[in-house]
C-alpha cells in the first residue's frame, strides 16, 4: 500500500490543503523515501535527523521537509499503522527572518501603466490592479471564480479552504469591469480564463508577463513578482495607518505573527504612531 498517497488524500479531504502544498509534500516525502536507507516506513529518528542534515543548507527548505515528515508520521500513528513515531523529537530549524522585498507606490504606478504596452493589456491591467488593491495570493488571483465578485469586494477562498472578504478600490473595480466586458469565454467559471489544461491563466504565465512589465517600466525584473506586489500592498497599508489586524484579515494570515513582519519595514511610521498617539508622546524629551 502506498502510504504517502494515503496521507496526501487525507490531507486533501480532511484539511482542504491547497494543491501547491500537497504537491510540495508529495515531492518532499518521495525524495525522503528514496534517500533514506530503509525508506520512510522503516526509518529511525537518527535516520531522519541525518537525512535533514544532508539537505542543502537553506532553512526554509529544511523546515518544509521536516514539516512534511512530522505530518506523515503523525498520520500513520493516528491510523495505527505504526506504533512508534520516529519524527516525535524532530526539531524544526529556525527559519531565516528575511524582510520582504517592496516596491514604492511610484514603481507600482509605472508597472500598472506599462501593462498598456503589452498584449492582452486590459486583462493584465485588471490582474495587477487586483493583486495590489486586495493583496491576493497569485494562486487566488489566477483561479478567481466569477462568483467571487461582489460590489466593491471579492469573496476569496484561501488556504485551508478558509473564506475571507477583501475590498477593491474604485480603480481596481473599474479595471476589472473593463476586462469582464471584453473577456469573452462566457462559459468559463474563471475571471481570467485560458485555453490551457487548467482553464485559467497559470501562475507562471502571469509571472512572465509581470516581469515584462518591469522591464518596460525600467525596473529590475528581479525585484518584481506577484508576491512582491502582495508585500507592497500590506506595507503601504501599514504606512498609511491601517490596523495590523485588518491587514492580517485581508491577507488571510492565520497567525498575526506572520503579518507582524511588516512592522520591521516601517520603523519610521511606527515611531510617528507612538509620538502622535501615545498619551505621553507629545512631551518633550527633557520632561
Amino acid at each position: 500500500m502506498n502510504y504517502i498517497d494515503l496521507f496526501l488524500e487525507a490531507l486533501a479531504a480532511e484539511r482542504g490543503r491547497a494543491k501547491n502544498t500537497l504537491d510540495s509534500y508529495a515531492s518532499d516525502l518521495r525524495a525522503a523515501d528514496g534517500a533514506l536507507p530503509a525508506g520512510l516506513m522503516a526509518a529511525t529518528a537518527d535516520d531522519l535527523a541525518a537525512y535533514l542534515a544532508s539537505l542543502p543548507d537553506k532553512a526554509s527548505s529544511i523546515a518544509r521537509h521536516a514539516s512534511a515528515l512530522r505530518g506523515f508520521y503523525k498520520f500513520l500513528m493516528l491510523e495505527k499503522i505504526i506504533t512508534k513515531n520516529p519524527a516525535a523529537g524532530l526539531e524544526l530549524p529556525k527559519r531565516e527572518k528575511l524582510l520582504p522585498k517592496l516596491l514604492t507606490m511610484q514603481e507600482i504606478d509605472l508597472i500598472i501603466s506599462s501593462a498598456g504596452d503589452t498584449r492582452n493589456a486590459v486583462r493584465l491591467r485588471a490582474m495587477i490592479e487586483l493583486l495590489y488593491a486586495s493583496g491576493l495570493r497569485v494562486s487566488e488571483l489566477c483561479t478567481l471564480p466569477t462568483t467571487a465578485i461582489m460590489p466593491g469586494r471579492l469573496l476569496i477562498h484561501g488556504k485551508g479552504a478558509k473564506e475571507r472578504i477583501v475590498p477593491m478600490h474604485a480603480g481596481a473595480e473599474a479595471a476589472l469591469t473593463k476586462w469582464l466586458a471584453v473577456r469573452g469565454d462566457a462559459d468559463s467559471k474563471y475571471v481570467f480564463p485560458s485555453n490551457g489544461k487548467s482553464g485559467h491563466i497559470t501562475r507562471d504565465g502571469f509571472f512572465k508577463i509581470l516581469k515584462k512589465c518591469a522591464v518596460l517600466s525600467g525596473i529590475d525584473p528581479n525585484r518584481v513578482s506577484p508576491h512582491v506586489l502582495r508585500h507592497s500592498f500590506a506595507s503601504h497599508l501599514l504606512a498609511g495607518g491601517a490596523n495590523l489586524r485588518a491587514i492580517q484579515t485581508m491577507l488571510g494570515h492565520e497567525d498575526i505573527s506572520t503579518t507582524q513582519i511588516y512592522t520591521h519595514v516601517m520603523p519610521d511610521r511606527l515611531v510617528d504612531t507612538v509620538r502622535n498617539c501615545h498619551p505621553l508622546g507629545h512631551q518633550k524629551s527633557e520632561d
